[in-house]
């Protein structure tokens, strides 16, 4: 049963785009039996990736790859998931606007996110880049293959990315007629359901394939308030496929797809409380107690809330796009012409807390984006074989936000005398309307020179064009409807409170920037089992443009000069060796990697009083670097076992200006020749900024793994041959920072957590089996963060508790 292990390798798949059926036919190795039976280190697993046959262990890059079997035998069915499988990949979500994917600690910065800035990490499907990362919040749809790639992209890949990639492919129309049909139940009312059919409209010219997914779950966590329970599944997907072969040299790929989201999602609530500078009487406990107020649990494993916002997370993505690949001979011309939607309405309890302190808090946001990619590409094998191509994308977003302060705002947020008067705040409210237009083009292209038939050499080149034009506009009103005015600085106390509680702001942001990169790869074939390569990228990150609204100044006035934050320069090292021994049942492959990042885009947050406010700046240089282990053995031909492991130090080498933790935020800001308090000093004199060089970019684990196997004993049950199975799947994560200045009180403790299934799969393609998901039911968080206004309370959202069920499917 050796499909069951996801497929855990270093390789090049993901480099180059899918390979055209006109260019080099994929042989049957390439089915998704074969991608699961790769990692258990058995055998050649043959690529065509680029262009020509090749095995994966001798491609000269570093990445893992899972096919559609695992996926769905291991529970793995969105990005969230897939880091239990992948130990450089990080995922971090408090609803679908607020995520981050990181590979090797970089790709985004951790936070909330802001529309003005790009991905770090791409998300292509079907040769399709994503330009948002909610997009990886949905299910996984009939995927034949998932490709994570580390490490920074760009000579040949459409969009630049400077940490890697998420590859994401389906499977493909097919000219014979065959269904799929997958429905899983489990506790927590979870209901998964998946099919799709595909066959030939006209033999060997025309073949149709649609598929759908419906994923439903109750809530893990119960609001008393409401008495409903929150952060809930609802998931909804279609994709159709219409493959067109006119030619025996050309073949046309029409995608359609649709995805609908609509949870009662996503709630952070009380975790604990740190002291902060702040005075006594202005921190949580003493807060609360003046509203007679306590959350219905201070330990967040008993999952109960009483948020009195109703969450929400609807989101809607779907667009369409065209594949051509056309063979000239020598080589195969490719284009990919795609459009695309994101539209997202959300609600969200901004206090975190059951008192009406923020009421309404929701920015929906309608975005398109428009891309063309065209290349070209050698068949076969050459003495140099080549690729180029041509990029150009467009993104449009456009934000709508309201932001309402309530009844008990006024006690809670400020200060003297407008502390008791509710009026001062209640009904305040901000009205944004935002603006981004994003264009990026560029000219790309790698060479590959055969040097030897043992040594080649590939080096690649990206000249890039952005360009980013952005508007902003807060309007802010009165509870009586009157529009508040803020420049000049205000003098009367009412309006001054008001200014700094909610602030208007108007201002454009412009930027454009050409930029040239590139990258080389030495690689060695040392015997037939051994192979090593060596890697130097340069690389950018186009610079951003803030659209979350600005910092403000000790006047309380906007910081115009942060409207835009400069590209990052990368400078990525990487060395490689793949290896496979004991008649090719084992595997060991290791990679090391050093990347220094300069001008890093950090998202920081800004707490003025009752507005959490996330904005980019640039930090003076990151530096991460570690080793990678991915190794597989199949002792047996009934028993597999893998093992995954990274080692990743990933740190600020200079961030001198950065805002610092809550110990050291919310009292008096230091002035020339002040000492600020010590940490955690109620009333103390707070610095300006934090010097945190040397400290840990948040999110990142310094030791990660995967590991599982499998063990399968053939059975005859009557008529019905096949075998029963048993597999496990851990992972683990050591401690990591979830606040962007590493904080004592926003510090996630490492965890472990272990999956079982149990199952029977006949010949005939039926598999049934049972699972339980974190099975030791281990209490972990996923986020911490804190209220703004430097209270002292941290919130965060635990992880998902122990879950069981059972899957049922079957091929035809």
């Amino acid at each position: 049963m050796l499909a069951h292990l996801p497929l855990i390798l270093l390789a090049q798949t993901a480099v180059e785009p899918q390979v055209p059926p006109a260019v080099s036919p994929a042989p049957t190795d390439q089915s998704e039996g074969r991608l699961g039976t790769a990692q258990q280190g058995g055998g050649d697993i043959v690529v065509t990736a680029r262009r020509r046959v090749e095995t994966i262990q001798s491609v000269p890059i570093a990445i893992s790859v899972i096919g559609g079997t695992a996926l769905a035998e291991t529970g793995t069915y969105n990005v969230n998931r897939l880091t239990q499988l992948q130990p450089s990949l990080q995922f971090y979500s408090t609803n679908p606007r607020n995520s981050a994917a990181n590979i090797r600690g970089l790709g985004a910065p951790f936070g909330l996110t802001n529309d003005g800035i790009e991905q770090g990490v791409g998300i292509y499907v079907d040769q399709v880049y994503y330009s948002r990362i909610a997009s990886a919040t949905f299910d996984f749809t009939d995927t034949e293959r998932i490709e994570v790639l580390r490490g920074p992209q760009g000579t040949l890949y459409g969009k630049n990315t400077t940490a890697g990639a998420i590859n994401i492919s389906t499977r493909k129309p097919s000219f014979t007629p065959e269904a799929r049909v997958e429905v899983t139940g489990g506790n927590y009312d979870f209901f998964q359901g998946k099919a799709s059919v595909s066959g030939p409209l006209i033999d060997d010219k025309l073949a149709i394939r649609l598929s759908t997914s419906i994923t439903t779950r109750r809530g893990t966590i119960y609001n008393t308030r409401l008495n409903d329970y929150q952060n809930s599944q609802d998931n909804k997907s279609f994709r159709g496929q219409l493959l067109w072969k006119p030619t025996d040299t050309l073949d046309l790929t029409l995608y359609g797809d649709y995805n609908a989201q609509d949870p009662k999602c996503c709630v952070q609530y009380y975790v604990r409380t740190g002291a902060t500078q702040r005075p006594v009487a202005r921190q949580y406990a003493a807060l609360a107690a003046a509203f007679g107020y306590a959350a219905p649990s201070t330990n967040a494993f008993d999952r109960v809330t009483d948020l009195d916002a109703v969450p929400r997370a609807k989101q809607k993505i779907g667009g369409t796009s065209l594949v051509g690949n056309l063979d000239l001979g020598g080589a195969t011309l490719t284009s990919v012409s795609a459009y695309r939607f994101w539209d997202w309405v959300p609600n969200s309890d901004r206090d975190f807390t059951g008192l009406p302190i923020t009421t309404v808090s929701a920015n929906t946001s309608q975005q398109y984006q428009l891309s063309q990619e065209l290349r070209v590409a050698s068949n076969g094998t050459h003495k140099i074989d080549y690729l180029a191509g041509l990029f150009y994308f467009y993104q449009a977003v456009d934000v709508e936000g309201l932001q309402v302060q309530g009844s008990a705002a006024s006690r809670y947020l400020l200060s003297g005398a407008n502390a008791s008067n509710p009026a001062v705040l209640n009904g305040l409210t901000s009205t944004l309307r935002s603006h981004l237009g994003n264009t990026s083009a560029a000219l790309f292209g790698k060479l590959t020179w055969h040097v030897s038939d043992r040594f080649s050499i590939a080096p690649g080149a990206r000249l890039n064009y952005d360009k980013k034009d952005a508007q902003y506009d807060a309007v802010v009103t009165t509870g009586a409807g009157t529009v508040i005015r803020c420049t000049p600085a205000p003098t009367a106390a009412v309006l001054r409170d008001q200014c700094t509680t909610l602030p208007p702001q108007s201002y454009p942001a412009h930027l454009s920037k050409w930029n040239l990169s590139g990258d080389v790869t030495a690689a060695w074939t040392i015997s037939r089992d051994l192979h090593a390569y060596a890697t130097y990228a340069r690389s950018y990150k186009s610079g951003g443009v803030n659209l979350s609204g600005l910092p403000l100044d000790a006047a309380n006035q906007p910081l115009y000069s942060a409207s835009t934050v400069k590209p990052e320069a990368v400078n990525h090292y990487e060395l490689g060796l793949k290896t496979q021994f004991l008649d090719r049942r084992a595997t060991v492959n290791l990679a090391a990697f050093w990347t220094d990042i300069f001008d890093y885009q950090a998202s920081v947050n800004n707490g003025q009083l009752g507005v959490l406010r996330g904005y980019l700046a640039n930090a003076g240089h990151v530096r991460t670097r570690g080793i990678e282990i991915d190794s597989a053995f199949r002792p047996t031909a009934r028993f597999n076992v893998y093992a995954n492991g990274a080692y990743t130090d990933a740190k600020y080498a200079r961030f001198v200006d950065a805002p610092c933790p809550p110990e050291l935020s919310g009292g008096t800001t230091a002035t020339a020749g002040q000492v600020p308090s010590a940490p955690g000093t109620p009333g103390g004199i707070s610095p300006a900024s934090c010097n945190i060089s040397g400290q840990v970019l948040p999110g990142v684990s310094k030791w990660a793994f995967s590991y599982g196997a499998e063990y399968d004993v053939p059975t005859q049950i009557g008529r019905v041959s096949g075998q029963f199975y048993l597999g496990y799947d851990g992972s683990y994560r050591s401690r990591f920072s979830s606040n962007p200045s590493a904080s004592a009180y926003t510090n996630i403790d490492g965890y472990a957590l272990s999956n079982f299934r149990l199952g029977f799969k006949a010949k005939d393609d039926f598999n049934v089996f049972g699972w339980v998901r974190n099975a030791f039911d281990q209490n972990y968080y996923e986020v911490l963060t804190t209220q703004s206004g430097n209270t002292g309370l941290v919130i965060g959202q635990p992880g998902d508790p122990r879950t069981y069920g059972v899957t049922v499917s079957k091929s035809f």
